[in-house]
């Protein structure tokens, strides 16, 4: 697993890779710093759609990572982009928080749960049996069912937590209908962030530490993949997949942009 063309520019995840909860990895400050100084293209991509990049970006800045909001990219970004432009002026129920709702504000959507165009389920600490029974009603009523992200845990300092891709996926089982998920490791959010910083896939790589969104993602997108053993994923997690990362590096301090 070595590396067998130039990168010019850099995605990376967030969680797992720069930082574990409120806690700052080991190396990933100066990782950022190396990036900006070279002037190599970077976006930080998560998979939480709760936050907004400003909060993003408050948030790294509070453990020491300066990152600009418009290198911050999230699933509800990347899922308010794919709704403007499969429906434009739409409307959307949604489970939620501020990263998402307010995605769906800026491209001009209308948060309605009157017959609304969309079901769009994301992260939240807070979901309910009233909202899950609500979005289930609207789904049988015609809602088209869209998810931000397949995770079906995300991590606290207490342990795992259910994320969107679980409750997705009792919402699937009342239903019947599958939703379709934007995040990673749906290439469309790698397609979308590769734009936004105007590199190509043959050029790029996906610093990640889950073999089943992040390395996937890349893979699928056509980037090199680098595995960081920060996160969720280990080496012997990385062996029995049938897919491979390019490389395989104890963190992201370990990656010389």
């Amino acid at each position: 697993m070595t590396r067998t063309r130039e990168i010019t520019a850099y995605l990376t995840d967030m969680d797992g890779v720069l930082v574990h909860e409120d806690r700052l990895i080991p190396g990933a400050d100066e990782f950022v710093r190396r990036l900006s100084a070279a002037g190599v293209p970077f976006l930080v991509l998560t998979n939480n759609s709760r936050f907004t990049p400003r909060d993003l970006r408050a948030r790294l800045l509070r453990i020491g990572i300066d990152v600009d909001e418009s290198r911050l990219w999230t699933s509800a970004l990347a899922t308010a982009q794919f709704l403007a432009e499969q429906r434009p002026g739409g409307t959307a129920q949604v489970i939620g928080e501020a990263g998402l709702t307010t995605a769906l504000h800026s491209v001009g959507y209308v948060l309605s749960d009157q017959d609304p165009d969309y079901l769009v389920l994301g992260e939240t600490r807070s979901y309910s049996f009233t909202e899950i029974t609500r979005a289930i009603r609207a789904i049988e009523r015609g809602a088209r069912f869209i998810a931000t992200n397949p995770d079906p845990t995300g991590p606290s300092v207490d342990g795992s937590l259910p994320a969107t891709g679980a409750v997705a996926a009792m919402i699937t089982r009342a239903t019947g209908v599958e939703p379709y998920f934007v995040g990673k490791p749906n290439p469309l959010m790698m397609r979308s962030a590769l734009n936004a910083i105007d590199a190509h896939s043959e050029h790029t790589a996906m610093i990640g530490d889950r073999m089943d969104t992040d390395v996937l993602a890349g893979l699928e997108a056509g980037l090199e993949t680098i595995l960081v053993l920060t996160g969720i994923s280990t080496g012997e997690d990385a062996e029995r997949h049938p897919y491979r990362p390019s490389r395989i590096v104890d963190s992201v301090a370990d990656v010389l942009p």
